[in-house]
């Protein structure tokens, strides 16, 4: 088949399923924008970049939907030259739904099979809107602007003969009208790379080296930020660190935002709660590294004795379940993505995800006692091999999901 991939930073979700699906003998292409640097061994083409965001203060409501149908308008000029320049016509398209990438794919190419990766499905209510309530806008109007972003999203629901998503969480986010459409299939882990190592080590870009088995806590975002509960797990650290005098304190992240609302002008969210802990810190102790490569990452996750994860009701990341797959114990919040892989006391311990005290208490246990917890970190890494290695459970299922479109 001819199998079109739009993702607008591809490889994205596709890393391993494009690759495999070359393999099969399938005739592999990609759609990205022209700003996406990653590389790939798949054939690319790129789509203008979309035009600066449109004003709110002209769209208002309609913003995020005016920003979707632009990139989306990008994206069918570049697949209208495939099609009428070069002769492409695809069999299936798969495309990431969060940006609007696929909304007019099927008017360049009606007969092909549409699949989307549907991530998730905003909510103005029961998800990471007003979860936090430090965070919570009393602007009763803030519903009306997250109804409004489901805009794009429920127009390609409508339009995909086929959905998926990584886990039952986010696929139900999504209306019971789409719900029948929506095929769930982890993007899978690497479980023979992410593997346990006892004789792991790891140096810090400060110089400061770790070996598996030292007494070490890590907690990761991608930037550090309140969706995936940054400021709970360093309002937690002046008890952890005052119980345990001789434990290291790893935090890998960036000074930007991924999620959700941006800090006052002039700060960070890691500086300005940092701050708050900041003389009660032996920051001797607590390593702020930035963000690392793949490798080092996973190097810690082989060496820690404990590895908090936390987010608010929203997508799941990637580096718990790998953390799982390396043998680290989790320590992860009760919200409703966790608790879909961690069963407490079984493969993880969870905690509230503002309870400092249950926080600081559970990780400070779980350092102390690192053989008490070596059942729950097996537990931790055969859970994800059974259900989400990459090779043996997830790849076989995505490479069927899009063969039978």
């Amino acid at each position: 088949m001819k199998i079109l991939f739009v993702h607008q930073n591809f490889p994205g979700q596709f890393l391993h399923l494009a690759p495999a699906l070359v393999e099969r003998g399938h005739d592999v292409t990609a759609l990205t924008d022209e700003t996406n640097a990653r590389q790939s061994s798949i054939t690319t083409f790129r789509y203008r970049k979309p035009d600066p965001r449109p004003d709110p203060k002209v769209t208002q409501l309609g913003t995020t939907y005016c920003e979707m149908t632009n990139r989306a308008y990008r994206v069918s000029r570049a697949a209208r030259v495939l099609r009428d320049q070069h002769g492409y016509v695809p069999d299936v398209i798969f495309g990431h739904g969060g940006w609007g990438e696929t909304l007019f794919l099927k008017e360049i190419w009606p007969e092909a099979r549409l699949l989307v990766y549907a991530e998730l499905y905003y909510a103005p209510h029961g998800l990471d809107v007003g979860f936090d309530p430090e965070f919570a806008s009393d602007n009763p109007e803030k519903a009306l602007s997250v109804i409004a972003r489901q805009g794009h999203q429920a127009l390609m629901m409508t339009q995909a003969d086929g959905a998926l998503s990584p886990t039952e969480f986010q696929a139900d986010t999504f209306p019971a009208a789409f719900r029948d459409k929506i095929t769930i299939i982890h993007d899978g882990v690497d479980t023979d790379r992410v593997s346990p190592d006892r004789d792991a080590q790891v140096t810090l870009p400060s110089g400061v080296r770790f070996r598996a088995g030292d007494e070490v806590l890590t907690f990761i975002n991608r930037n550090l930020e309140p969706y995936r509960g940054y400021h709970s797990f360093i309002r937690a650290l002046p008890e952890i660190l005052r119980a345990r005098p001789n434990a290291q304190v790893v935090i890998i992240g960036g000074d930007d935002v991924s999620y959700g609302a941006r800090p006052p002008a002039g700060q960070s969210w890691k500086e300005l709660f940092l701050d708050e802990v900041r003389d009660r810190l032996d920051m001797s102790r607590v390593h702020f590294t930035g963000k690392v490569p793949y490798a080092s990452f996973l190097s810690l996750m082989q060496c820690t004795r404990a590895h908090c994860y936390l987010t608010v009701p929203f997508v799941l990341s990637w580096s718990m379940l790998e953390a799982m797959s390396a043998g680290a114990l989790v320590v992860g919040s009760r919200t409703a993505p966790v608790e879909e892989v961690v069963e407490d006391g079984v493969t993880g311990r969870l905690v509230d995800f503002f309870d400092t005290d249950d926080i600081a208490a559970t990780l400070i246990d779980a350092l102390a006692r690192p053989d008490a917890h070596r059942s729950m970190r097996a537990a931790a890494r055969a859970h994800i091999v059974e259900n989400y290695d990459l090779r043996r459970v997830c790849l076989p299922r995505l490479i069927d999901f899009v063969e039978s479109a």
